[in-house]
This record gives C-alpha cells, structure tokens and sequence, in this order.
C-alpha cells in the first residue's frame, strides 16, 4: 500500500473512531480545533488522535513533520471546524474538495465569484501554511452551508498535494467545473 493509501487509510479509521466515540465525540472534536493554525505536533492535545496507531512509515524525522503528518493533522483538524455543531456526519465519501467547493455556488450564481476566488487562493498557496489558512476558509463556509465532503480523500489530495500540486490541482479544478450533463438535459 502506498504512502498516500495509507494517510486515506488512517484518516478513514479515525473518523470512524470520532463517529462511534458517542459521548467523547464532542471532546474529541474540540481537542482537534485547538490543533486547526498549528503544525503537526504543536498542540499536544491532538497527538493522541492524529498520531496514536499511525503506521511507522507515516512518521517524520528529527522532529520535523511528515509529508504525511501535514496531511492527516490538517484533514483532521479542518474535519473538526466542519463537523462543529452537527449532528449529521459531514464526511461524505466520493465528493472530492473540489466537488465540494462547486456546492458552494448558491443557484442563482451571485456568490460565484467570492467562492471562486478563495479557491483559486488555495489553489495557488505557495507553503503548506497558506493552503492550510486559505481551505480554513472555504470549510468554514462548507459548514454553514451544510455542504459535505470527503475527508480521508482529502487528506490522501493533500499528502498528494506536497509532491505534485499542478496534478491534484488538476483533479480539483475538473471536479470543480465539471457539470452534471444528465440533469442539464433534463432541465432544457
């Protein structure tokens, strides 16, 4: 399994943790916020959720975060600021980030280009720490408009993200645009 397989992976079983965790639900979710705008290993609070049983080869070294560390602590904690105040999951397997960024476009349009201009921000984030700000922005929106997505593809995009960006931008940016022919043949 490769490395990228392996963060979708963990992330994944660690939703499904957050979500049977019943009455730690809520505290496990609040530790995960207090991580959101600090880098992997910065708040001790989330270590126990983003770093117990993740696999030894996800590690860092030297005490510089992985690649891999990047991706699951900011999938978890974005996941985190997604789910505050739901009761419903927002982890909905096969909508990708740019799928759900599209959702965000109100029918009649108006919001378009506010939505399209804080994704071309994290499209064009030159250091983790930006993409991190600037998706921040975009979940935070995703919440109040109840739009759902997939968080262990997400962090799987992510990890991707740090080693070929135009490649993952590509993917987003397609599912961004892409337009469901079936409904508009039906509508005409």
């Amino acid at each position: 399994m490769s490395k990228a397989e392996q963060v979708y992976s963990f992330v994944d079983y660690k939703l499904q943790g957050i979500y049977r965790s019943g009455s730690s639900q809520a505290a496990s979710l609040a530790k995960l916020r207090r991580g959101v705008g600090k880098q992997p290993g910065a708040s001790s609070d989330v270590w126990e959720i983003t770093l117990a049983e993740m696999p030894e080869s996800l590690f860092g070294y030297r005490g510089e975060p992985s690649y891999a560390e990047w991706a699951i602590h900011l999938a978890l904690t974005l996941f985190a600021i997604h789910q505050q105040g739901k009761s419903e999951a927002v982890n909905a397997p096969g909508i990708s980030f740019g799928q759900a960024v599209s959702r965000l476009i109100e029918p009649d349009r108006k919001n378009e280009s506010g939505i399209k201009s804080r994704f071309d921000a994290v499209m064009t984030a030159k250091s983790i720490d930006r993409f991190a700000h600037y998706t921040r922005a975009l979940v935070q929106l995703m919440r109040a408009k109840d739009v759902k997505m997939d968080y262990p593809l997400f962090a799987k995009d992510i990890f991707d993200y740090q080693f070929n960006a135009d490649r993952v931008r590509l993917r987003w940016a397609e599912a961004y645009y892409r337009v469901d022919i079936s409904s508009e043949m039906t509508e005409s």
